[in-house]
């Protein structure tokens, strides 16, 4: 996220009074964005304490969490509280409640295909040429990770169960790029002792919860046991850009209320908060900040004004995106990818350790019944 911004995570803050201390921004730049309203100001993402409220950017790219029952006591950390209550993205806690700052923002679709093509190239590869240093970066081989991979000089990561598609696929898009990769080999192992590390971090015991993050946490302490403190991941593009089934379905498709690809894809985008919530705290747990440069607020900006037929065209996802990548092989641009549970194999292994340990898939919840035997009493 935002490398340059004053933070401090490590303490929970308690007392009558909210202190100033924000995470991802400077108080000016929070400052200025209340003042104008504006949810999309070149930010990039905040959260934390600010002239007596709780404020949080309106894509909760930081996680913020109060007690219940008072917002005085308060951390980035949900385990530093008893009862943690999460600050709704783009609203501001006090003790008067949640009041709504910024909304995300409904811009009319540009009528230039091309123009808004161009508008999303200029957009990508500035946040992602802006990223300081060289950090590693959560390769699996598809578009969203080498567009990063492509511009950025950090290591490539990849994890997964020997034989997955997501290490197959990076193998090969590494060497489209003249890249050397870093395989991060999953075990039964991993997982046992990963599923209660996350569950504590995040606050969940979900099993969907728990399959996403794990494989990003189980890289990202690969990475930290390698001496990194970042690790840059593709994260939002599938959201921004229509790279999800569901979005090329609307309206047909039973998760989204949409009756149009484009308000699909802005209502998938609304699902951020809560995702980016959970990623963000298990990444950190492994030991690393991430960086995400597809969710500046330029980038952000950019997908919003695009027309439908630009995210989806057919049986092409992510039509703007792969336009705009023209500085990556053909090969690569045409990648589709797998959800990185599927992907990596996790997912699978998941299930077989869960009937090994006598969870059957006939038993109701048999994931989460297993999630809940690995967890300390």
């Amino acid at each position: 996220m935002n490398d340059d911004a004053p933070s401090d995570r490590t303490d929970a803050s308690a007392g009558d009074a909210i202190p100033n201390c924000i995470d991802g921004a400077t108080p000016e730049t929070v400052r200025a964005a209340i003042a104008s309203g504006t949810a999309l100001s070149g930010a990039d993402g905040f959260a934390g304490g600010i002239d007596g409220r709780l404020v949080r950017d309106v894509l909760g790219r930081y996680p913020l969490f109060s007690a219940a029952d008072d917002p005085a006591t308060w951390s980035f950390d949900p385990t530093d509280l008893a009862d943690p209550d999460p600050v709704p993205a783009g609203h501001a806690r006090d003790a008067s409640g949640d009041t709504e700052l910024w909304t995300l923002p409904d811009p009319k679709p540009c009528a230039d295909g091309e123009r808004a093509v161009a508008a999303v190239r200029d957009a990508v590869v500035r946040s992602v040429d802006a990223v300081p240093g060289s950090p590693p970066i959560a390769f699996s081989g598809g578009l969203d990770s080498s567009i990063l991979a492509a511009r950025i000089g950090g290591p490539l990561y990849v994890g997964g169960f020997e034989g997955s598609h997501d290490v197959a696929a990076a193998r090969s898009a590494a060497d489209a790029l003249g890249r050397t990769l870093r395989v991060v080999e999953f075990s039964h192992a991993d997982i046992e002792r990963g599923i209660p590390e996350v569950a504590a971090a995040t606050g969940r015991t979900n099993p969907m919860d728990i399959q996403i993050a794990l494989p990003l946490y189980l890289v990202a302490e690969a990475a930290a046991a390698d001496g990194h403190d970042r690790l840059a991941l593709g994260q939002g593009a599938d959201e921004l850009f229509g790279g999800y089934a569901k979005i090329a379905k609307a309206p047909g498709d039973h998760r989204v209320e949409a009756d149009t690809v484009r308000g699909a894809a802005r209502e998938t985008v609304r699902t951020l908060p809560r995702q980016l919530e959970r990623d963000v705290l298990a990444l950190r747990a492994a030991g690393v900040e991430p960086v995400v440069p597809l969710l500046a607020d330029r980038v952000v900006g950019a997908a919003l004004r695009l027309p439908g037929e630009w995210l989806v065209d057919g049986d092409e996802r992510k039509v703007a995106l792969r336009r705009a990548a023209d500085f990556l092989p053909a090969a690569l641009r045409a990648r589709e990818k797998k959800a990185v549970q599927y992907g990596s194999l996790l997912a699978r292994e998941f299930d077989r350790l869960a009937r090994q340990a006598g969870f059957k898939k006939r038993m109701d919840d048999h994931l989460g019944q297993y999630v809940e035997s690995l967890r300390p009493e």
